[in-house]
């Protein structure tokens, strides 16, 4: 890491700690909060934010359609094209992140989020469903990239162990909201579709005001002759950016290729469907942060990643020949699957927490996070294809093309990494000397 990355973990650090450190509480001694301090504040304001993802990400397509009466034509194109629209937000906020302060920009991002999520109460016709749907996509995907430095700064010395916790209390948001948008889909009223949307914006805001108690953390000055775009000139960086993004669509399998295969193409009971999402919560939940240790470095993300693809390919061929099985042994063997491809899912994540840190300089921190997010973006884009041609529509030999697929990132990613790593001090010092 660079003088200034070290130098802002410094300041988190001795924020939280003095010489004398308080006693710990029990929930902190057992690392299942952070201490007091930035850390604990940003982890808070991430767990109200996700609990207002996980209600419009479970509930969105049901309310655009059985309440504001699109149909799921227009509700897929229409959100298509705000993912697209998302990710031009990334790189360009990011940047201004970097020269003007994190948190300021995150301010600005999550209450644009709060009333872009308000505005679809007033949603009644297509065109107007897009615009929302894009400003809301737009404001999420710049709020990401003005995070990503924001973590980085008070993360302290293991950014990717933090990350990796956020990730794990971001699940339990997400199962949180789950509940409520169950009641709410069971209710089956506008009104309660509308609580839905309300509290959504809600959580946003709330979010914001958690973020208001951070202390300021100023950007770290760029050198002498640095280009605006530098993100987009590392050109190992958008190859491990592109794979990492190849990488992401395991990240649809379990909630989109999963339930279809259960449903369609198995005699597994049906009720499987959400009990596979919830093992699999509950493994990131609890698994996450253990994952992470030792994943300190490029090279030790990059070991992981082969691993991760091997762990794909097994779980996704456990699926595959629950074809034509009978009913208890595809349970077996389809739970047997999530538990396989959720441990590739915990390595390949925790390994990319890592890279989008490590191989970015600290004075771009936000701009590389910007530029990072496009892989998990377009992987949202293509994912529900890729995955319903060749898992579904194909079938059993589909599983195994894309577990192998996984494999081959895996296997390619340590070359690129040390390919980033050769060329990053060239790269960087001919912009920062």
């Amino acid at each position: 890491m660079t003088g200034d990355v070290k130098d802002a973990t410094t300041r988190s650090d001795d924020s939280e700690t003095g010489s004398e450190p308080p006693r710990q509480s029990f929930w902190v001694a057992r690392g299942l909060i952070p201490g007091r301090g930035p850390r604990r504040t940003l982890a808070l304001a991430s767990f109200v934010r996700q609990i207002g993802n996980g209600l419009f990400m479970i509930s969105a397509a049901i309310f655009f359609t059985r309440s504001v009466g699109l149909s799921v034509t227009q509700v897929g194109l229409g959100m298509g094209v705000a993912a697209l629209v998302g990710l031009l937000a990334g790189i360009p906020i990011g940047h201004v992140a970097d020269r003007h302060g994190p948190r300021r920009i995150y301010l600005v991002t999550l209450t644009v989020e709060a009333v872009a999520m308000a505005s679809l109460v007033l949603v009644h016709t297509f065109w107007l469903f897009v615009v929302a749907v894009a400003l809301i996509q737009l404001a999420s995907s710049a709020s990401e990239a003005a995070r990503g430095p924001l973590i980085r700064g008070f993360a302290g010395p293991d950014p990717t162990r933090y990350r990796s916790y956020l990730r794990a209390i971001g699940n339990l948001a997400g199962g949180t909201s789950a509940i409520a948008a169950g009641v709410a889909v069971q209710v089956d009223t506008r009104a309660a579709y509308l609580a839905l949307v309300l509290g959504n914006a809600l959580s946003f805001a709330a979010s914001a005001a958690v973020v208001s108690r951070l202390p300021f953390l100023p950007p770290v000055k760029a050198p002498p002759d640095t280009g605006r775009w530098i993100a987009l000139k590392d050109t190992p960086f958008v190859v491990v950016t592109v794979l990492d993004g190849i990488m992401s669509i395991q990240g649809y399998v379990i909630v989109f290729a999963l339930p279809l295969w259960i449903v369609d193409h198995s005699d597994a009971p049906k009720w499987l469907v959400g009990a596979s999402a919830l093992l699999n919560t509950a493994l990131v939940v609890v698994l996450q942060v253990r994952a992470s240790r030792g994943i300190d470095s490029p090279a030790a993300a990059a070991r992981v990643m082969p691993r991760a693809g091997l762990a794909f390919l097994i779980g996704m061929a456990l699926i595959a020949a629950t074809a034509g099985m009978p009913g208890q042994l595809a349970m077996v063997l389809i739970a047997a699957g999530v538990v396989v491809h959720t441990v590739g899912e915990l390595w390949s994540s925790a390994a990319s927490f890592e890279l989008n840190f490590s191989l970015a300089p600290a004075h771009a921190q936000g701009q590389y996070s910007g530029l990072f997010g496009l892989g998990p973006g377009l992987a949202s884009a293509v994912a529900p294809s890729v995955l319903g041609l060749l898992c579904i529509t194909w079938g059993a030999p589909g599983w195994l093309v894309m577990g192998a697929v996984f494999v081959l990132v895996g296997l390619t990613m340590p070359h690129v990494v040390r390919w980033a790593e050769r060329t990053r001090p060239t790269f960087h010092v001919a912009r920062e000397t």
